[in-house]
């Protein structure tokens, strides 16, 4: 039985150095997915290209599908993230929603949000466990502005919760026509329009 104390250093850096290959192995599946797709990636190459062995790999993920999950949800918490960067602050909460909502179908021109998020991760890990984790980051952001523009009246009343997963769900929607697109500029551009439509159709 160790009698190393938890907060001793010899503890914390084995913990670090733990984190860190967790960390290297999540950054390393991201770009080779992104560049390649899942299907097209090998376990060899992903701990090659993070400079670990087969072994770490195996001891921080369950295999290649749960390492998946782990980009998918890192690339998530990014694109939450950027969210609140290009909002306007004190903006209405309409313009906040369509602010929000353009942010994310820009993502979507990014190479990396197309492959994982939007054709990868559905595929591998099911449209349930990919909905739940979108969700878990979008649904609340969602929620949040319009109950907020419901309140301040800018926003038609209605139940917000159902409102709010139709909303995500047009975004996916509109989110996979950019991505399987042969010209995802031009049909980003349409989408546009469709999502400026939806946004002025929630005025109160």
């Amino acid at each position: 039985m160790s009698t190393t104390p938890a907060n001793s250093p010899s503890r914390r850096t084995q913990s670090e150095r733990s984190e860190a290959t967790r960390g290297a192995l999540v950054a390393a599946a991201r770009r080779l997915f992104a560049e390649r797709g899942y299907a097209a990636v090998g376990t060899e190459e992903i701990v090659r290209e993070a400079g670990v062995t087969r072994g770490a790999l195996y001891h921080h993920f369950d295999g290649k599908r749960d390492l998946m999950r782990a980009v998918y949800e890192q690339l998530e918490q990014d694109l939450s993230a950027e969210f609140g960067t290009r909002v306007t602050p004190g903006a209405d909460p309409l313009t906040v929603l369509r602010e929000g909502a353009e942010t994310f179908l820009d993502q979507c021109l990014e190479r990396e949000v197309q492959q994982i998020a939007l054709l990868d991760a559905p595929a591998v890990l099911g449209w349930e466990e990919w909905r739940e984790i979108n969700a878990r980051y979008a649904l609340g952001l969602i929620e949040g502005v319009l109950s907020h523009g419901m309140e301040a009246g800018v926003i038609r009343e209605q139940p917000v919760r159902p409102l709010a997963h139709a909303l995500i769900g047009a975004l996916d929607e509109l989110a996979m026509l950019v991505a399987r697109s042969g010209d995802p500029e031009a049909t980003r551009a349409e989408v546009g329009k469709t999502l400026s439509a939806l946004v002025d159709g929630l005025r109160a």
